[in-house]
């Protein structure tokens, strides 16, 4: 059963990561929290690809933030949230139907802004 559960955990931080790249290039998907979520998975199953991830140019800095002081780098968050505001915004105004879809998406979108700024940013200026 362990060993079902590491191979579990393996498959899902690749699956993480995979999405964490997809979501460099494509605005609708957050990198962010899928990253982190790949560290959390590589470190219960595989601490070679833990450490992988925590050396790795692009995405080690985001890790290491996150492990050590539970906080996003401010330009990190302020993108994200630009980022997220744009594609919810096009979404609402041309693929949505009217009425109450539009509406929970925008405050499904003003929730989620306001929880990513909240997290806290050591960087702050």
């Amino acid at each position: 059963m362990r060993r079902a559960l590491r191979a579990a955990y393996l498959a899902a931080g690749f699956g993480f990561l995979g999405l964490g790249i997809l979501g460099m290039v494509l605005p609708v998907l957050p990198t962010t929290p899928f990253v982190l979520l790949a560290a959390a998975c590589f470190a219960r199953s595989s601490e070679r690809f833990y450490h992988w991830l925590l050396n790795h140019r692009s995405f080690g800095p985001l890790v290491r933030e996150w492990r050590e002081y539970r906080s996003i780098p401010y330009r990190a968050k302020l993108f994200a949230i630009a980022m997220m505001a744009s594609t919810l915004a096009v979404s609402i105004l041309f693929f949505v139907p009217k009425g109450w879809p539009q509406a929970a998406l925008a405050v499904f979108g003003v929730l989620l802004a306001v929880w990513l700024y909240r997290v806290p940013s050591r960087d702050r200026r």
